[in-house]
């Protein structure tokens, strides 16, 4: 199976939306089978956003809202956002969107509004393969203690707690949390601390494979530059960093593990270099997705679509 599977559009074929809706059922056929479709050389109009948004509505219906962010976006229009405004020489290791949270997207739609000069492609991984790949001792470990996800909001930190979770007041972060599964208390007056006990492998809703959906490797301190680590660890200590990855019991993870993990990543990578008007449409529960670092202009723009939630969390 290819990964993006693409498919061509044409002069005087239809515009994206257009065609988005009269072959929903095929591009659900082939996103389920790949993980991801690349939609390339589609007619848009001049409102490149306009027709994007159209086309999630054709597809997936009303775009979601960017919530309980882990990293800064802005939002271009509606609920179309930037992929991350990170830095431009700085990799985004490969990951499955909001795989942190209670429940998150299930298809995500990039689209290439300006392409890079050089790379800054968005790499993609199937997580069936790399569920397949990893050592089945490290897998039996955490699907036995699950992961715990820490976050520490701190001003100039990461993303301010105001802008994650949309609110300033204490007493509704508090409410938000037990909504979302997660623990909170307050450190030093101002700074958020957050707990949540997640699964490391899930089950795909339509065709029951087990996948490797969780954000263990992309979180865990160790896959920070070495220089970013080494700072950070010296300021906060372990378990006051911006974010980091525990076995569920609050256990330490090992660096070979996650190391290994990585290894397991990689891989599995995929990438292609974007055109401009480019759709790609990433089933999250299929496909892991990065940034490599890039030269130029590059925008990306990202929507977030069909929410799911686990049994047990409705």
């Amino acid at each position: 199976m290819s990964l993006p599977h693409v498919i061509q559009g044409g002069p005087g074929g239809p515009a994206l939306a257009e065609y988005a809706g009269r072959h929903r059922d095929l591009l659900r056929t082939e996103l389920t089978r790949h993980g991801a479709v690349l939609l390339r050389g589609f007619a848009a109009g001049p409102d490149l956003l306009r027709e994007v948004d159209a086309t999630v509505r054709a597809f997936s219906g009303p775009p979601l809202e960017y919530a309980e962010q882990s990293s800064p976006r802005t939002a271009l229009k509606g609920n179309i956002y930037t992929s991350t405004d990170y830095p431009p020489d700085e990799e985004i290791f490969l990951h499955n969107e909001n795989s942190y949270q209670a429940s998150w997207p299930g298809v995500l739609f990039f689209t290439c509004v300006e392409p890079p000069l050089t790379r800054g492609a968005t790499p993609l991984a199937d997580i069936r393969e790399i569920h397949r790949s990893i050592d089945p001792a490290v897998r039996a470990e955490f699907e036995e203690r699950g992961w715990m996800v820490v976050r520490n909001y701190r001003p100039r930190f990461g993303v301010d707690w105001r802008i994650s979770f949309g609110t300033e007041d204490k007493a509704e972060i508090a409410r938000l949390c037990g909504t979302r599964d997660l623990n909170c208390s307050w450190e030093d007056g101002d700074v958020l601390r957050t707990e949540g006990v997640r699964q490391a492998v899930h089950r795909h809703p339509v065709t029951g494979e087990p996948v490797w959906f969780n954000h263990i490797t992309f979180f865990h301190n160790s896959t920070l530059p070495e220089d970013v680590r080494e700072g950070l660890l010296e300021l906060f200590g372990d378990r006051g960093l911006p974010t980091n990855s525990y076995y569920g019991d609050g256990g330490t993870i090992p660096d070979d593990v996650v190391a290994h993990l990585r290894d397991r990543y990689r891989a599995a990578s995929r990438r292609f270099d974007w055109e401009r008007g480019d759709v790609l449409l990433v089933d999250n529960m299929l496909a892991a997705h990065g940034r490599e670092p890039f030269t130029g202009p590059r925008r990306i723009a990202v929507a977030m679509a069909e929410p799911l939630v686990p049994a047990g969390l409705e």
